[in-house]
């Protein structure tokens, strides 16, 4: 097992129990190796030293990889899946409809060259699920008459297993959301609260907020029937103090904004409106799909609105941005972020995710900006594993 964390052009790690600074070994002063209980500890300050800076604003931006649950080292089905996952669902669905394409004829249509399988019944890791809806979706209006009925009826299948597959309940027994939440809001200080911005559809943060009873600003009114209102991002819950002359004000503690970039399983139009719903009442959802199409979207209500808030708070001064489980594979996001780093030079950025070395360009920018002394720093570890091992005490208020 490998840990790191990388900071300040410092990159510590350890491996079976010998702790490296830049792969050179380190010994201890008796020359003896250092364990790993010892290597833990020590990456438990750097953390700490890293988001105990008396930060003004704190954003955490929460991807895919923060719904995985691993057991015995197996990503565990019943929750947060991979896009490989996902994509290996679609196409093992798509064989048993009869009514529709297979994954591997949808993508002989459309011009995807990429193979889905590399045999049978085994997913081509070179097939990207992005990409190929990116295709699908550019090559409905070529589609001939005679299968166009047939090709509609595949794609708005894949939508389907799309929602399916990330339609999953919380669990406190597997997930530690609640008490990531409930840690990190302690770092913020009112009239401040904690942002949490995520490119996930399922109702995870929600339902942990929920369970600690944390109330949160959804961009959704308080009125019977929720509706999108981006001003409800701006205010805040007080109360006058008892028995003080003064017009003084408390504010409410445990309370968080919740932006959801790409659309969430409980939003729905009707008519002019966004309105926000149970899962269970909620037939066509809001979501931005992944394809390249999304970056279009964006610009459409209510993502637009999400984006240009999340933008802004980035460059609010003395910030710290927290990421989980983001991959940094979604460009338009991250030159969000990468731009932020350059132009707001008081904007800290800790990355945690299951591994710091991903192979995209965007990964690659934050690194070698890391290397140029921006305020950059890589942690391996994830939500529902070793985050919480790292980020300080934990709050059970």
């Amino acid at each position: 097992m490998i840990e790191h964390f990388v900071s300040s052009n410092i990159k510590y790690s350890c491996e079976n129990e010998n702790f490296f600074e830049n792969d050179i070994k380190l010994l201890n002063e008796n020359g003896e190796d250092i364990d790993f209980t010892l290597f833990k500890s020590y990456i438990q300050k750097e953390t700490s030293n890293f988001i105990h800076q008396s930060y003004s604003n704190i954003i955490i931006l929460v991807g895919a990889g923060a719904s995985v649950v691993c057991a015995n080292n197996e990503i565990d089905s019943r929750y947060g899946k991979t896009v490989a996952m996902l994509a290996e669902s679609i196409n093992n669905s798509l064989k048993e409809e009869s009514e529709c394409f297979s994954l591997q004829e949808l993508a002989d249509l459309c011009k995807y060259s990429v193979a889905v399988e590399i045999e049978e019944n085994k997913l081509n890791p070179l097939f990207n699920l992005e990409d190929f809806l990116s295709y699908l979706i550019s090559f409905e209006k070529y589609v001939s008459n005679e299968i166009y009925d047939k090709y509609v009826k595949s794609k708005n299948k894949i939508f389907e297993l799309i929602v399916f597959n990330t339609n999953y309940e919380y669990d406190n027994t597997c997930m530690k959301h609640s008490a990531f939440i409930n840690t990190i809001s302690h770092i913020v200080r009112a009239p401040s609260k904690l942002t949490l911005v995520t490119t996930n559809y399922d109702t995870l943060i929600e339902d942990a907020a929920d369970s600690i009873e944390y109330t949160v600003m959804d961009g959704f009114t308080f009125t019977h029937r929720p509706h999108f209102d981006s001003d409800m991002y701006e205010w805040n819950l007080v109360k006058d103090i008892e028995n003080v002359k003064t017009r003084e004000m408390e504010y409410k503690k445990n309370i968080i904004n919740l932006l959801k970039l790409h659309g969430s399983l409980t939003w729905e139009r009707n008519g002019k409106k966004i309105y926000r719903k149970e899962k269970c009442d909620v037939s066509t959802p809001i979501m931005i799909f992944p394809s390249s199409d999304k970056y279009m979207q964006s610009y459409q209500e209510p993502y637009f609105e999400l984006f240009t808030k999340f933008q802004e708070l980035l460059k609010r001064p003395n910030t710290l941005l927290i990421t989980a489980g983001f991959s940094f594979a979604d460009n338009h996001i991250s030159q969000m972020i990468v731009q932020a780093i350059l132009h707001n030079k008081s904007l800290a950025t800790l990355i945690t995710d299951f591994s710091i070395n991903q192979d995209n360009d965007n990964w690659k920018k934050l690194e070698e900006l890391m290397q140029h002394n921006y305020k950059v720093a890589f942690l391996k570890a994830t939500m529902n594993t070793d985050l919480m091992d790292y980020l300080g005490e934990y709050y059970d208020d």
